[in-house]
């Protein structure tokens, strides 16, 4: 597993979406076009857990639940499948981590891509992506 402490002054909305964002596309160059699903979101209150062969979308209340918690800097964790690869983030307080079953190589880019993206006013996110989570 590999951590990432961000200092810069993003929200919480952006800071969850960069970090999905950057997983996804840092692991698609090892895993292709195999779908990107959100298996589990555990936050303090419950644990939302996707429909057999469904990915969790970002409805208004897992949103809701999701951004409540890391306002308030409780840990909020992701079990997310990629093809072959099964990754675990979390985000607690101003730390993000990430841990990739097979490709342990990828969990360096991952962060580096974080770290850089996190220093700047604006990171960059493909608009399409919050369309993919589900979040308007």
């Amino acid at each position: 597993m590999r951590s990432l402490e961000i200092n810069g002054n993003l929200d919480s909305k952006r800071k969850l979406v960069m970090t999905l964002y950057w997983i996804n596309r840092k692991t698609a160059t090892i895993e292709g076009c195999a779908p990107f699903l959100i298996q589990r979101i555990k936050t303090e209150r419950t644990t939302h857990v996707a429909e057999d062969g469904k990915f969790l979308k970002f409805s208004e209340g897992v949103l809701g639940d999701v951004l409540t918690d890391m306002d308030e800097l409780k840990m909020v964790e992701f079990d997310i499948n990629f093809g072959n690869e099964d990754i675990k983030a979390s985000i607690h307080e101003d730390i993000l981590s990430v841990s990739l079953s097979r490709t342990k190589e990828l969990e360096d880019e991952i962060i580096e891509k974080l770290r850089y993206e996190s220093e700047r006013k604006y990171p960059r996110v493909c608009s399409k992506f919050y369309r993919r989570l589900g979040i308007n």
